[in-house]
């Protein structure tokens, strides 16, 4: 395996020594880092910066609820080969012109190392992971309309997320280096904050986090408000002028950190907190 340089995050990017150490270890091994955590986390972002720290191109698979396997190999424009045959004057015998390579079929075919990004896997049916199963086994599938074979010329450095709204296969399972992101204690938060505000005071950032971590232990929310509903409160209160004693006090533009009325009611009525 060629050597590669380090993963210890990115400028825009706070990365805990356990996490950089795991991507290391996957990048090593040449097999997918299945990363899971709760939504805000960074599970995506982590990918785009992988893809900056190593100089390597990113390709991103979003997968939905339809996606299947072959997706993301390649598609055949079968639509598009019979509009041809009937109404233009194009070469339809050439099955080649009517097949584009999949994300992961494009990182298979790069010239080199690409990052993979395989994004929110549990969306798809159960059988979707098992069915990749060969291809990120032996890094390559075949074009059965070609009666070709697509090897990867250099092994991809594959990342996939998970929300967990489903488990996975263990014979997938099996094939992954697993790594699930912590939520990030108050340091790493503030480390985080400054990333996205440099110049934010001292008074105002500490008042926002007593709030934000003290939301959080609010027992029985929905859906707690993460790192980037955080980032984004921030910004309204600095756009806003806010005084730390008015975020302290006020709780202003909860909006903005919670998005289920249940959630926002439990936070309004202290009868309901129960930290």
């Amino acid at each position: 395996m060629a050597a590669f340089s380090r993963f210890k995050g990115t400028e825009s990017y706070i990365s805990d020594p356990n996490l950089s150490a795991v991507v290391d270890a996957a990048v090593a091994l040449g097999r997918p880092l299945l990363v899971k955590g709760e939504p805000g986390t960074g599970k995506t972002l982590l990918a785009t910066a992988v893809s900056e720290a190593l100089g390597m191109r990113m390709l991103t698979w979003h997968i939905k609820s339809t996606t299947k396997a072959v997706d993301g190999l390649y598609q055949y424009d079968v639509v598009q080969r019979l509009n041809d045959s009937r109404f233009g004057d194009a070469d339809v015998s050439d099955i080649r012109r009517y097949i584009k390579l999949g994300p992961l079929g494009q990182a298979f075919a790069a010239d080199e190392r690409v990052v993979l990004l395989i994004d929110e896997i549990d969306k798809a049916d159960l059988e979707f992971p098992n069915d990749l199963l060969r291809e990120l086994d032996e890094m390559a599938f075949t074009i059965p309309e070609l009666d070709e074979t697509v090897r990867a010329k250099h092994r991809p450095v594959v990342l996939i997320t998970s929300n967990a709204e489903k488990d996975l296969p263990d014979a997938f399972l099996r094939r992954c280096v697993f790594h699930f992101i912590d939520f990030p204690d108050r340091a790493r938060m503030e480390a985080i904050v400054h990333v996205h505000h440099p110049d934010l005071g001292g008074a105002l950032l500490s008042a926002a986090l007593d709030r934000f971590f003290a939301f959080r232990k609010v027992q029985g929310l929905r859906k707690p408000p993460s790192t980037s509903e955080l980032v984004d409160w921030i910004s309204v209160l600095v756009h806003a002028g806010l005084e730390p004693e008015a975020v302290t006090q006020d709780d202003p533009f909860l909006g903005v950190l919670f998005k289920q009325e249940s959630d926002l009611d439990k936070i309004k009525n202290p009868r309901r907190r129960a930290y």
